[in-house]
């Protein structure tokens, strides 16, 4: 079985992928950011004199936000994912980054993977991550697994 997904009440993606692509018992979680439908970003603030404050530990969460409500569209959840590839603009924000991530996944969690980008899609962006689930067909339609 196959499903690919553009999920409603998320930010629509910018090209022509969907959030999420089910294959078997595996969900693709497409890399994801910290944009809201309203195309505005979570750990932004612009000042009145234009100046920018960039937050990684509201991204980060924010992000892990949007990936769990993709990943329960898709009949799964956050316990359900084996891997995340996070890529972070500054590796100065790892730390702030980690502890937030830590909130959610534990050494029983997904293996992850962590690397330096040179830049994301947006200039406010500091982290994207994308994942993938393990989440047995029996287990979200109450029948056998294909």
């Amino acid at each position: 079985m196959k499903q690919s997904e553009v999920v409603d009440g998320k930010a629509k993606p910018l090209g022509k992928f969907p959030h999420f692509r089910r294959a078997g018992d595996f969900i693709f979680v497409s890399g994801t950011s910290s944009r809201r439908p309203d195309n505005s970003y979570e750990g932004v603030e612009i000042a009145a004199d234009g100046s920018v404050r960039l937050d990684i530990s509201a991204q980060t969460r924010a992000v892990i936000h949007n990936i769990r409500d993709i990943l329960r569209a898709a009949g799964a959840d956050l316990g359900d994912v084996v891997e995340i590839s996070s890529f972070l603009v500054d590796m100065q924000d790892f730390p702030a980054y980690n502890a937030v991530y830590g909130e959610y996944f534990g050494f029983d969690g997904p293996t992850r993977t962590t690397v330096a980008v040179h830049q994301l899609p947006h200039p406010h962006l500091l982290v994207e991550m994308k994942a993938v689930a393990w989440k047995p067909l029996a287990a979200t339609t109450g029948g056998p697994a294909n």
